[in-house]
């Protein structure tokens, strides 16, 4: 799940940003976002790729 959550937030950050995939994987992987998807105990994991996209929006956002 955590797989294919990364892949779809990928799309979208290239997509909504018109950035390169390497910038949209750097972007998302360094993230707190990312941190917290990968950390099971969150169970962010379970949420659907949309969710955690707006999650990572606010972050971006927010720096």
């Amino acid at each position: 799940m955590i797989e294919y959550t990364t892949q779809e937030v990928i799309g979208y950050l290239i997509e909504d940003n018109g950035i390169t995939m390497e910038q949209a994987l750097e972007k998302f992987y360094m993230s707190e976002t990312f941190e917290k998807l990968s950390d099971v105990e969150t169970g962010l994991y379970l949420d659907g790729s949309s969710y955690v996209y707006e999650l990572l929006k606010r972050e971006i956002q927010n720096k």
